[in-house]
């Protein structure tokens, strides 16, 4: 029996692989996949949007020069693969850093790819071109950013200013897509031109988005798809129900509540469901300019007031994740380990005596059961965002804070927050990929368009430089925790939980990988294809 062994490990090794193997040639070419969606984005200019309404249907439209791998869960460093670039270097002062781009590759409309069209991409990303982007919500992410200059038609240099060791990573996310020169931004808001495995059909606000296959796309057999419908159902339990009903093949990915998929899971047992983190939080803002909240002690003790746990089993059944503005762990590279955030104002899971501490600073400044603060809570109008802003406000009255709640539609809501337009709001922090680099520079930098909350602080700013330079992760690493902990101390805008959602789709779709670190970057869908 022993002798046999090897040879029975062996055949199943051979069989293993036979069947790895066959699994890879199964694909089939054809069908149109068919999913709901659930709002409806102001454009589909990735550059000038922020929100997965614009990103899952319009990513699929494009390339990076890099990407993150599209079967790799957790993003990172090791998972980044070429897209529009064969390869890349960096030169010995790490501040060079070089791409060689494949040759032959067309935008839709026939023209060529050339490195032309990247440098035109990062100057105006960065103001420096005659047409500019109505908003540049990612312009922070390239402070470091010297210049781009083009080498000839098919090599393209990025000069930093400083070594930056995860300026690749910001290239390879999905908000990081290359742009025709020749497509001035207004047209790419409502007729997007891109080089990726779709194109656009059809975009009409409130009621679909359509793309079809590319039949030149530069990448060998891809897509599978003949393509992709998206139709925009904004409320979730009419849309569940036709997904029940057969009438999609998936849902909005990273978009179904808890219970929403135990009413899948019951009523379509042959579904596929799987839940996973975000990497978007659900933050309170508080516009530092508008009295009383000009005065720190006023925001410290709305951050006293919040019990996180309370809106994690009232919206998420207890199945979301407590942590500060980067992803908690495992999911999480950067986070905070929980021994350190439970130091944290507000973090202290004794609710009763952080909102007596609370109460205590309402009653130093003049208010209290006979006289409340009365404000208007500011909330995008969907379900996202309008459910934890209802129990905001219930919270906020325990501390003598009462508020009515103010829905704004998807169009107008992020010029609102980037006017300040706000004196309290419940926001999403949508985080573009686990990175320090994105998340500080993006939302808590001088003057970043969307640092919502306007907190500014020089000193720490230093130190964003500093983590964003340090080549050694594990040293990064702890200079990362020491930053957040120190802008949660500052109250610069109070993270609430970080939100788990599910994905459920019929046993037909095949290929796909949900990421677990950001809902930001693995919507191209060039190598899913459907079983039917």
């Amino acid at each position: 029996m022993m002798r046999r062994l090897p040879t029975l490990a062996a055949t199943a090794a051979l069989l293993l692989s036979c069947l790895v193997a066959e699994a890879a040639f199964a694909q089939k070419p054809g069908g149109i996949l068919k999913m709901y969606h659930f709002d409806s984005p102001a454009s589909l200019s990735l550059h000038e949007e922020v929100t997965f309404a614009a990103l899952g249907p319009a990513m699929g439209l494009f390339n990076n020069l890099v990407m993150f791998d599209q079967h790799v869960a957790q993003a990172n460093f090791s998972s980044i693969v070429p897209d529009l670039a064969t390869d890349w270097s960096w030169d010995s002062s790490k501040t060079e850093l070089r791409f060689r781009l494949y040759e032959g590759v067309k935008w839709h409309d026939g023209k060529p790819f050339t490195a032309n069209d990247v440098k035109c991409t990062w100057d105006t990303l960065l103001g420096r071109s005659n047409e500019k982007f109505r908003l540049n919500p990612r312009k922070a992410w390239y402070q470091n950013l010297e210049e781009v200059t083009v080498k000839n038609d098919h090599e393209v240099m990025f000069r930093l200013k400083r070594p930056q060791p995860s300026f690749i990573a910001l290239l390879a996310s999905g908000w990081s897509p290359v742009y025709p020169c020749h497509v001035p931004p207004r047209e790419m808001r409502s007729q997007p031109i891109g080089t990726g495995p779709f194109k656009l059909v059809e975009f009409k606000p409130n009621e679909a988005i359509k793309v079809r296959r590319n039949p030149e796309y530069w990448k060998k057999d891809r897509p599978y798809l003949d393509g992709i419908e998206y139709t925009i159902i904004k409320n979730p339990s009419t849309r569940v129900l036709a997904f029940i009903a057969g009438k999609f093949d998936m849902t909005t990915p990273y978009n179904l509540t808890i219970p929403l998929m135990r009413d899948i899971q019951s009523q379509a047992p042959q579904a596929i469901c799987e839940l996973t983190p975000t990497n978007v939080a659900r933050n309170l803002i508080v516009n530092r300019d508008k009295p009383p909240f000009d005065n720190p002690d006023i925001r410290r003790a709305m951050a006293l007031s919040l019990d996180r746990k309370a809106f994690i089993d009232t919206i998420n059944e207890g199945k979301a994740d407590i942590g500060g503005a980067m992803l908690p762990p495992p999911e999480g590279i950067w986070g905070m380990p929980p021994e350190m955030l439970r130091t944290l104002p507000g973090y202290d899971p004794d609710v009763a005596k952080n909102r007596s501490e609370a109460r205590k600073i309402m009653e130093e400044h003049g208010y209290g059961p006979d006289k409340r603060l009365n404000i208007t809570v500011s909330t995008r109008s969907i379900p996202q965002y309008r459910d934890p802003a209802i129990i905001l406000i219930d919270q906020l009255k325990q501390i003598y804070i009462d508020g009515d709640l103010e829905e704004i539609e998807t169009v107008n809501w992020y010029p609102k927050l980037m006017r300040k337009d706000f004196i309290v709001g419940l926001n999403l922090a949508e985080n573009g990929l686990d990175d320090p680099d994105q998340t500080f520079y993006e939302n808590f930098a001088c003057g970043a368009d969307r640092n919502y909350t306007g907190y500014c602080n020089p000193e720490l700013e230093r130190e964003f430089d500093r983590q964003s330079t340090e080549p050694n992760q594990e040293k990064r690493k702890h200079l990362v925790w020491e930053i957040d902990r120190k802008l949660q101390e500052d109250g610069a805008r109070p993270m609430i939980y970080h939100n788990r959602a599910a994905t459920c789709w019929y046993p037909q779709v095949k290929g796909l990988t949900l990421m677990v670190n950001s809902i930001y970057n693995g919507s191209r869908y060039e190598d899913v294809w459907l079983d039917k």
